[in-house]
């Protein structure tokens, strides 16, 4: 009897000290044998914007999912056991006041943020380039990276574009979607593999009003008309060939501004004609909570991600849904828009830069993406991203759109921009989705002095 009571309780002691280890049980290494890669000592404050560290469940898909906490256990720390980790964890709500503060006093060895976040410390001198440690070490190879966001962004490379501070991690996912089961409805023909401005503004048109097989209010076209980077005003200056201004921002204070140029009226006029074709909530991004679901009444969503028909493909297996909504290549010449990145960066005056390149290296690293497409659904920055699902058509996508991605002068990255430009275009389409559009050369030619005095008042 004693025998009996003594197994029972070891039993309950067994499973006692598994619950409370939290450990997932599950293999985080896509297969791969852990082993110890060096001895090297040292300490690495590392602070993430928004990561998750404890296991949890996906509120989307309510799928269990792995926090860092038991895949750095699994994996970093095995392989170097002697750098001690201190990781921070900073909701995205204010991340840029914390990560600004930990910067300045010291706080932090290596950072994930915002690109826009990134390239202004950059500018500021808070971090360090790269360069050197990335030459002196062959286990990095910088060529399994998309090519566009690697070398050709602001979130990762200087403003001359000479040197490397930061290395993309996550990818942000903005295309163009639309829905096959509303254009079958009003018998328009599909939107080709790589629409323009006038493709998409010519086809929305179509499908806004009535829907001929339902008797539902239908809106041709959606988009946030209240971005705080302006993405889809980006993908149209592309388009238009309408540059806004020539310069580098390693000297803002020369910059030449184009900003009331004929190619530029042509954007106000597409979105002033396109403003009347949304939802009116999408002036403060309201409006589109069905699109990629089955009650969708938007034909046409700029700017989207896929992630809500990914979500109910993940949790219901839901094919049909996945095959009514189809993602295309972006308004840009070659498919480009505005292609946000979230990059790993380091501190000026990181304590151990040894240490803390090794830590960033591995968690920019494939085995670091794989863990988090899988887990969280972020979208990878590699070019062989064979990890990502056959059905994920959406993120496949994104990395098209990505590779030929590239920083220009209206980007996030330009003060005035975030400053004033992109405020004044999201108030530009406000009062021409209420029919009271401004005169738009009028509008561009104050737009055009405001930005001189600007650059003016630097010198």
């Amino acid at each position: 009897m004693k025998k009996a009571v003594l197994l029972i309780l070891s039993f309950v002691l067994v499973f006692t000290l598994a619950a409370c280890s939290g450990s997932s049980g599950k293999d985080v290494t896509g297969g791969v044998k852990i082993e110890k890669v060096s001895d090297m000592e040292g300490t690495v404050r590392v602070a993430l914007a928004g990561w998750q560290l404890d296991n949890g469940i996906d509120a989307l898909t309510g799928n269990p999912t792995i926090g860092l906490n038991e895949y750095l256990n699994k994996t970093f720390k095995k392989m170097y056991p002697n750098i001690k980790l201190e990781v921070y964890q900073i909701p995205w709500e204010n991340v840029k006041a914390k990560q600004t503060a930990m910067l300045l006093s010291g706080d932090a060895d290596i950072l994930y943020t915002g690109g826009a976040f990134a390239s202004q410390w950059y500018q500021e001198g808070l971090l360090r380039d790269l360069d050197d440690l990335i030459e002196k070490d062959t286990t990095f190879d910088k060529g399994i990276y998309l090519e566009g966001i690697m070398n050709n962004s602001y979130s990762t490379k200087s403003p001359d574009g000479s040197k490397q501070f930061g290395i993309p991690a996550v990818l942000g996912r903005r295309m163009t979607i639309y829905d096959k089961k509303l254009f079958e409805d009003w018998g328009v023909e599909t939107l080709s593999a790589q629409p323009g401005p006038d493709e998409i503004l010519e086809k929305a048109k179509q499908m806004t009003g009535k829907n001929p097989k339902t008797g539902e209010d239908n809106f041709g076209l959606y988009w946030s008309g209240n971005s705080l980077n302006g993405s889809t005003f980006v993908a149209l200056t592309l388009a238009y060939g309408a540059k806004g201004a020539e310069g580098s921002l390693k000297d803002i204070k020369s910059i030449k501004w184009h900003l009331n140029s004929p190619e530029m009226v042509k954007v106000l006029e597409w979105l002033k004609e396109a403003a009347q074709l949304p939802p009116a909530g999408f002036v403060n991004a309201q409006g589109a909570e069905n699109f990629g679901l089955e009650k969708n009444n938007i034909a046409i969503a700029l700017d989207s991600t896929g992630g809500s028909t990914m979500s109910e493909y993940r949790s219901k297996q839901n094919k049909e849904l996945l095959d009514r909504y189809e993602p295309v290549l972006n308004m840009g010449p070659k498919g480009e828009g505005w292609v946000a990145v979230d990059p790993f960066i380091m501190a000026k005056n990181a304590k151990d830069v040894d240490a803390s390149w090794e830590v960033l290296k591995f968690l920019t690293s494939y085995m670091t993406q794989k863990y988090m497409y899988e887990n969280f659904s972020s979208t990878p920055t590699l070019k062989n991203a064979d990890f990502v699902t056959p059905e994920d058509k959406f993120v496949k996508k994104a990395l098209e759109i990505a590779d030929v991605g590239h920083s220009e002068l209206m980007d996030e990255a330009n003060p005035f921009y975030m400053s004033d430009i992109a405020p004044a275009i999201n108030g530009f389409i406000s009062q021409a989705a209420s029919g009271n559009a401004p005169d738009i050369q009028k509008f561009l030619d104050d737009l055009q002095a405001r930005a001189e005095k600007w650059s003016a008042n630097l010198k």
